[in-house]
């Protein structure tokens, strides 16, 4: 790799700059879209597991909701 250039690491710097600002500014967006990801994934890791379980009938699920105790 060949060494920056004033000009490319000034460049690089406004980049960084720029992103720290906007994660300062724009926090709620950026948790949003983390918070988002999670779940997503969890989402993805419950379907994963639950590919791999015996299947259950619509009333039984309704019969836990109810009365989850």
């Amino acid at each position: 790799m060949k060494p920056l250039t004033s000009d490319e690491g000034r460049i690089k710097q406004l980049m960084k700059d720029a992103l720290v600002e906007a994660l300062q500014e724009q926090k709620g967006v950026f948790h949003d879209l983390i918070v988002e990801a999670i779940e997503d994934i969890a989402l993805t890791n419950a379907i994963r597991q639950g590919a791999n379980t015996e299947s259950v009938g619509r009333n039984e699920i309704f019969d836990i909701l109810k009365d989850p105790a």
